[in-house]
């Protein structure tokens, strides 16, 4: 059964990696605990949102760092 997430009330921010040119921009969201709903910040009315949980995010991040 495939759920639908609201995320109407969600509180978005751009992400510390977005490179600040307004190019390439990602925001997500903290508000839900154990998963990070992340959106394209150039479309956020709509773009596709994606949901992570909280430990591939996790990794995600650690592996963009390296």
């Amino acid at each position: 059964m495939k759920r639908t997430l609201d995320l109407s009330a969600a509180v978005w921010r751009k992400s510390s990696y977005s490179d600040g040119g307004g190019t390439n921009c990602v925001e997500v969201s903290d508000d839900y605990p154990g998963i990070v709903p992340v959106r394209d910040s150039k479309r956020p009315d709509d773009s596709p949102v994606l949901v992570f949980t909280a430990t591939s995010w996790t990794s995600f991040l650690a592996g963009i760092k390296n």
